[in-house]
């Protein structure tokens, strides 16, 4: 409890009602209450202050240690109330005398004095930068963008040779994309997503499967659209939640998508394809939630439909929903277990998929992959992965792919951490379209700034 007579008492919150409650003004206080004070010597004397109290130890090193702390006549301390001008003057009082006595008088004050002429010029330097930068720090809070919100952005740029392409397409290439993100927290632990895209739309890896990973904007050649907009939120300690209203779908719901190749790889088939195989939500509206059953063990639920602008057919016409339990580790295994069924809107429901995803960590050498069956139709993926090769932050992989219908895509690619901001990617990509049987060889790189 906070003692009326501490110098740079500590008042905490929780304490402002209960002593504005008990503030008695000056001028209802008679002079001789305020100034009749008791010397302490030790706390215990104070029959109001208990040692579950959370000021106890300061004011018993004020009363021990210092001898810096007076009661009142009756021996009460009355730590809740207001102090008056008087008390205020009697607790500094014996606190100057302390620390005069601690400093060991006149020679030493002097001494403090003489330094301080002598480093006057330093000190005044000093408190000139605590003025300009008390100035910036002013300035800077009154034009900020937002005290919620913060822009983070990422440019992808590819720069792809064919070795062999289809057909004529064997002239070198370069596209990009970039995403703008606008994130906003109101509670420290939420998120408000708006994303703006835009970039070149045509796929320079025409001869391979999925294309890139960080691909261009669809039909939006260099115009912005809205991409992902969502809103994400914890529910007590073990659940979050997501509402989203545009391009949230499949994997966007999952804690993690297990293989070490999603993120590094420059080709699309370096994620798990199953997630996009339905293909039924993610432009109108999605919700989903994630629940920690333990540690290790999480269980992921989403729910999307590309349907829900439309009162014709609404949010339950055509959609697609996922479950996942993941099992994460710090360890050797990190692995998953899916199913994703739909409803097409025709009144046929599409056919649901089961997968497997597994990760094997050797530390920092780790073999990884997916098993997916539709109805009989299957897709798979295997590979090893090395991260931190050559480098803190590099990251090192080969994988193979065969999609469902049996299109079939491989890749060499090594991630280049140059600094913080940027990565350079350079990767060597062969896709093969079952359908017509065209092999295709691509060098690519990909060039990867984030701020």
């Amino acid at each position: 409890m906070a003692g009326p007579f501490v110098l740079g008492a500590v008042f905490s919150s929780s304490n402002i009602a209960a002593e504005a409650a008990e503030t008695v003004s000056v001028d209802a206080l008679s002079n001789s209450e305020s100034i009749q004070l008791a010397q302490v010597t030790s706390v215990s004397e104070l029959s109001d202050v208990l040692p579950s109290d959370w000021a106890y130890t300061a004011l018993q090193r004020l009363v021990e240690e210092y001898g810096c702390l007076e009661g009142y006549p009756d021996r009460s301390y009355r730590g809740n109330r207001a102090m008056t001008r008087y008390e205020f003057a009697a607790g500094l009082n014996a606190c100057l005398d302390v620390i005069v006595q601690l400093i060991g008088g006149g020679d030493d004050l002097d001494t403090v004095r003489r330094l301080q002429e002598e480093f006057a010029a330093e000190l005044a330097t000093i408190r000139g930068r605590v003025d300009t930068l008390e100035a910036d720090v002013a300035e800077l809070e009154a034009n900020q963008f937002s005290t919620t919100t913060k822009l983070k952005g990422q440019l992808d740029a590819h720069l792809v040779v064919p070795f062999d392409g289809p057909g004529d397409l064997d002239e070198p290439t370069f596209q990009y994309r970039t995403r703008l993100n606008l994130d906003t927290s109101f509670t420290g632990e939420d998120r408000l997503r708006t994303r703006l895209q835009f970039g070149d739309a045509n796929n320079a890896l025409s001869g391979v499967p999925g294309g890139f990973a960080a691909a261009g904007s669809g039909g939006f050649v260099n115009d912005v659209r809205i991409d992902d907009v969502y809103y994400s939120f914890p529910i007590g300690s073990r659940i979050s939640g997501i509402v989203a209203a545009n391009s949230i779908v499949s994997d966007d719901f999952v804690t993690s998508t297990i293989v070490p190749f999603d993120g590094p790889s420059v080709a699309d088939y370096g994620g798990p394809q199953f997630y996009d195989q339905l293909g039924l939500g993610g432009s109108a509206f999605a919700a989903g939630f994630n629940v920690a059953l333990s540690d290790n063990l999480i269980l992921d639920a989403g729910y999307a439909t590309g349907r829900g602008q439309d009162a014709d057919k609404g949010i339950f016409d055509e959609y697609e929903y996922l479950v996942q339990l993941n099992y994460l580790s710090d360890g050797l295994i990190d692995a998953a277990v899916t199913y994703m069924d739909g409803e097409s809107g025709d009144g046929n429901g599409a056919d649901g998929i089961i997968a497997g995803l597994l990760s094997l960590d050797f530390g920092g050498f780790e073999i990884g992959g997916y098993y997916a069956d539709q109805d009989g139709d299957e897709s798979w993926q295997a590979g090893v992965a090395v991260s931190d090769l050559l480098g803190t932050g590099n990251a090192a992989g080969i994988y193979y792919v065969e999609d469902f219908g049996d299109d079939e895509t491989a890749e060499a690619y090594y991630s280049m951490q140059i600094n913080k901001y940027w990565t350079l990617t350079p990767a060597v990509i062969y896709g093969e379209f079952d359908a017509t049987g065209d092999e295709s060889w691509y060098g690519a790189i990909r060039s990867r700034f984030k701020f």
